[in-house]
């Protein structure tokens, strides 16, 4: 065999070796070890090995030519195998006399492998051309059976099989037209030949799509829509690129003196249109549909779509109007140009966003009326066109005017979360024509609920905000409240007791001392509504001397509380009154459970000291109470067991402020043996390392 020549048949033949080798990889990964799909692997293997002698023939001039015939005879017989399998599996196909016409077929394929080695008597009966005829007639019949499976298959299933037969009548005419000519000039045409295994590689695609379009032939062949849809845009602008450089020549070469000029002119003016095409929301919207429609079982990408739209959904919480990105979200799914969105508010569903477009005057739509009693009722996305149209499909549904007035609307697509109408939405007319078939419409209701459930869990969560900073503003005025409510007891004390004590210097000490720490109480209610709490500095106080003060205050109510110090002087850092709030309040809670015993009450304040700790101890014998009350309800905030004439914030903020200050509230209690409350406190290191607090009272 004489050295390797490179040739234009080397790479025609490489061409389609690589694209045969590339679509056997494909159909094996997804053979499923059915018959059908086991011949297409057969036919596309005897093309790749065809592609593979091809090559080697043209790249070794020595190269024997009895192996090309084997070759060629192999490809032949594998796809008249696999097309005749094909039309033994599909129904209302009638291929008379098939078995008769396979055995003369392989007869003839297998008689053109054998004819060197005829003997010379044989081979001189025969014309000289008989190995162009016989390939001839291999064509010829290959053409009729490609021809016959189309003709006679049923209009409902060509679809699938469409693709395949114009691949393989494609490549089987081209045979045939070689073969004619080397009959009738009785040679081989060596431009039509070299040729031949690029042609071959161009049928590959569509054998793929057919491939694609049958999963019967249990091959899980997968085109991605994006693959393609690339794929077919840098074809076309490589086809328009390839014109426009032939035209700029032709230009050039006819265009005299100014040719390089116009040249230069037209490419640059060709490359901008391109540009222009390629951002064009029409021109790609319109090749989306025609590659959906024509290359494709389904419509859509189902993973691509979801996966898509997830994303996206994901992304809108770091939009500045989530709703709008929403709302568009659900259009691009259609290629839809704009849209609008409606929202339940109060008694009715208002427009809430817009995306390319103008919200209609007076676009309210009320609950109880026709469009959105059909659509919670239905769920149906409702095609306006259609409507138009066949008004009957839609029994019931009544457009209120604001939509009849808007000439773009195109769908009307429900939000239903849970059942509920939650609002919809109105899509204005695609940037591309599209049929809204039954694909179409269980996307957009898929898509549909998915943004209803984000648009309700966004409405819930700006309910939480907002009810957030009620509860705020409530809660400050809870605890100013339960303040005021304090002091109008201690007014309320000394008015009861006025006309009987009004000459008893003591009632008068006693009542002008309630009275001034009333004014201070409401001083500091004052301050700490215009500055609010962050701006309270905490001070250095005596802890004992604050509880001797508590104590006495209290001991105007029975029963009188009992104090004892067994941890000497105490100093803490702390905001005096808000300390002394929460410890009044443990004081009072213990008067107020012994009021309903049937023995005489006791309440005892007791401080204690272990180490670094410091504990105070408000002990009584009242009510008591259960172990349940005590975990589920005694510090829980607005829950109080006295009616009207409590707030329910007393021990939750004494609890809240110790905590605040890195101690404790411990309780312990049992009905009708009474309570004990243990508040326990970090003592702070007094010395010079103390941080610099104002003194206070007491201090």
């Amino acid at each position: 065999m004489k050295d390797a020549v490179f040739s234009i048949g080397v790479a025609s033949y490489a061409a389609g070796l690589v694209a045969f080798l590339a679509l056997l990889a494909v159909l094996l990964t997804g053979w499923r070890g059915r018959l059908q799909g086991g011949l297409l692997v057969l036919a596309v293997s005897g093309s790749a090995l065809w592609a593979l002698v091809l090559l080697l023939g043209a790249a070794f001039p020595g190269f024997p030519p009895w192996l090309l015939q084997v070759a060629e005879s192999l490809r032949f017989s594998a796809w008249f195998a696999f097309l005749a399998g094909l039309i033994r599996g599909r129904d209302g196909v009638h291929f008379s006399g098939g078995r008769l016409l396979q055995g003369l077929f392989h007869g003839l394929a297998l008689g053109l492998v054998l004819l060197p080695w005829l003997p010379a008597f044989l081979t001189s009966l025969l014309p000289s051309k008989s190995l162009y005829i016989g390939y001839l007639l291999l064509a010829v019949l290959s053409l009729w059976v490609v021809e016959n499976l189309f003709r006679n298959v049923r209009s409902e299933v060509r679809w699938g099989i469409k693709y395949l037969c114009i691949g393989l009548g494609g490549m089987f005419a081209y045979d045939f037209f070689l073969y004619s000519h080397a009959v009738l000039f009785g040679v081989l045409d060596t431009m039509f030949w070299d040729a031949r295994g690029a042609v071959n590689a161009l049928v590959v695609p569509l054998i793929a799509v057919a491939a694609a379009r049958n999963p019967d032939w249990s091959l899980d062949v997968f085109v991605s829509r994006r693959m393609v849809f690339h794929m077919a845009s840098l074809s076309g602008a490589g086809a328009y690129l390839l014109l426009m450089a032939a035209a700029g020549y032709y230009i050039r070469v006819f265009g005299g003196e100014w040719g390089g000029v116009l040249q230069i002119l037209f490419l640059f003016a060709a490359l901008l249109l391109l540009v222009a095409l390629f951002f064009s929301g029409h021109l790609r919207a319109r090749l989306k549909v025609f590659l959906s429609k024509h290359f494709f079982n389904y419509r859509y990408d189902y993973r691509e779509e979801w996966l898509n739209f997830t994303r996206t959904l994901a992304g809108c919480r770091r939009e500045s109007d989530p709703r709008v990105c929403v709302l568009a979200a659900v259009a691009r799914i259609v290629d839809a140009g704009a849209g609008i969105l409606w929202l339940r508010r109060d008694d009715r569903y208002v427009p809430i966003a817009h995306w390319n477009a103008s919200i209609p005057v007076q676009a309210e739509e009320p609950p109880d009326g026709p469009l959105a009693l059909f659509l919670a009722e239905k769920g149906w996305v409702v095609d306006l066109r259609e409507l138009a149209q066949s008004p009957e499909r839609y029994s019931g549904l009544g457009l209120p005017e604001w939509l009849q007035q808007q000439d773009q609307a195109w769908l009307v697509v429900p939000l239903l979360d849970a059942g509920e109408l939650l609002g919809f939405m109105v899509l204005l007319e695609p940037l591309a024509p599209l049929e809204i078939d039954w694909e179409v419409l269980d996307l957009l209701k898929t898509a549909a609920v998915q943004a209803a459930s984000y648009l309700g869990q966004l409405e819930a969560l700006e309910a939480l905000a907002e009810a957030r900073q009620f509860e705020g503003f409530n809660r400050l005025s809870a605890f100013i409240m339960h303040d005021l409510k304090n002091i109008i007891a201690q007014q309320s004390i000394i008015v009861r007791n006025a006309a009987r004590h009004r000459q008893n210097p003591a009632f008068i000490d006693d009542a002008l001392g309630i009275m001034e720490h009333s004014v201070a109480k409401m001083s500091r209610l004052l301050e700490l509504l215009r500055s609010g709490p962050g701006d309270v500095r905490p001070t250095e106080l005596d802890l004992g001397r604050l509880l001797e003060e508590i104590v006495e205050e209290r001991s105007v109510e029975a029963p009188a509380p009992v104090f004892s110090n067994e941890a000497g002087p105490v100093l803490l850092y702390a905001d005096r009154d808000r300390l002394r709030a929460a410890l009044r309040n443990l004081v009072h809670n213990a008067q107020q459970a012994t009021h309903s015993v049937d023995r005489e009450g006791r309440v005892t304040v007791r401080m204690e000291r272990e180490g670094e700790t410091v504990r105070i101890l408000v002990e009584d014998n009242g009510c008591g109470m259960e172990e349940s009350f005590i975990r589920d309800r005694l510090f829980r905030p607005f829950d109080t067991t006295k009616g009207d004439t409590g707030m329910g914030i007393g021990a939750y903020e004494s609890r809240a402020y110790v905590r605040s200050l890195g101690g404790d509230v411990r309780v312990w209690s049992q009905p009708g043996k009474g309570s004990r409350f243990e508040v326990l406190l970090p003592i702070p290191e007094m010395g010079d390392n103390a941080p610099l607090m104002e003194k206070g009272e007491g201090a």
